[in-house]
């Protein structure tokens, strides 16, 4: 097994706290969705993701999904802090569901496709747990058609930014290990 490096724990800190910047404002778009508009929560959810994809996209490396979750949620509570259980488990929960299909492939492939599998299975797992944690009989057949999508949509269109954004801090030269001194 590998060592994990500071430049590893480093990076994955720093874009736990950007995903977690991201994520404390979006609790509170997810709060007003709730309130004024629940058809269209699951539109937030896909904030959660970002960290975690950009994490595993950019180092490659086993673990960093999960460690950049959790650190968001950290950060993103500090903005709420009655929701650091939500934050903390979405972030955790999240990052392990992306790191899946790379764990079963042993973390030796990295195709984009994997992200977008990891993305739907995802956001099919959470579309399932929020309805019935909500209580599907209480809501219409349409509103459950509407609803149900969008926690879909919602996390591949964030991998698809978060893919984005790591593939442009390493052309930017971030992943690379610094030159070691003399």
């Amino acid at each position: 097994m590998r060592r994990t490096t500071t430049r590893v724990l480093l990076s994955c800190a720093a874009i736990g706290v950007g995903g977690g910047l991201v994520a404390g404002a979006s609790g509170y778009l997810a709060a007003a969705f709730a309130a004024f508009g629940p058809l269209f929560y699951g539109v937030t959810v896909g904030a959660h993701f970002l960290p975690s994809i950009v994490a595993l996209a950019l180092l490659k490396r086993p673990g960093t999904a999960v460690l950049a979750g959790v650190i968001a949620g950290l950060v993103g509570a500090i903005f709420a802090p009655w929701w650091i259980g939500r934050f903390v488990g979405t972030g955790l929960l999240v990052g392990a569901l992306i790191e899946l299909p790379f764990l079963i492939t042993a973390y030796r492939r990295w195709q984009p496709w994997m992200f977008y599998i990891a993305a739907v299975f995802s956001g099919v797992v959470l579309a399932v747990g929020v309805f019935f944690a909500l209580g599907a009989e209480h809501y219409a057949v349409w509103a459950w058609a509407i609803a149900l999508p969008l926690w879909v949509a919602s996390p591949v269109l964030f991998t698809w930014i978060g893919r984005l954004i790591a593939a442009r801090l390493a052309r930017a030269g971030v992943a690379q290990a610094g030159a070691s001194a003399p």
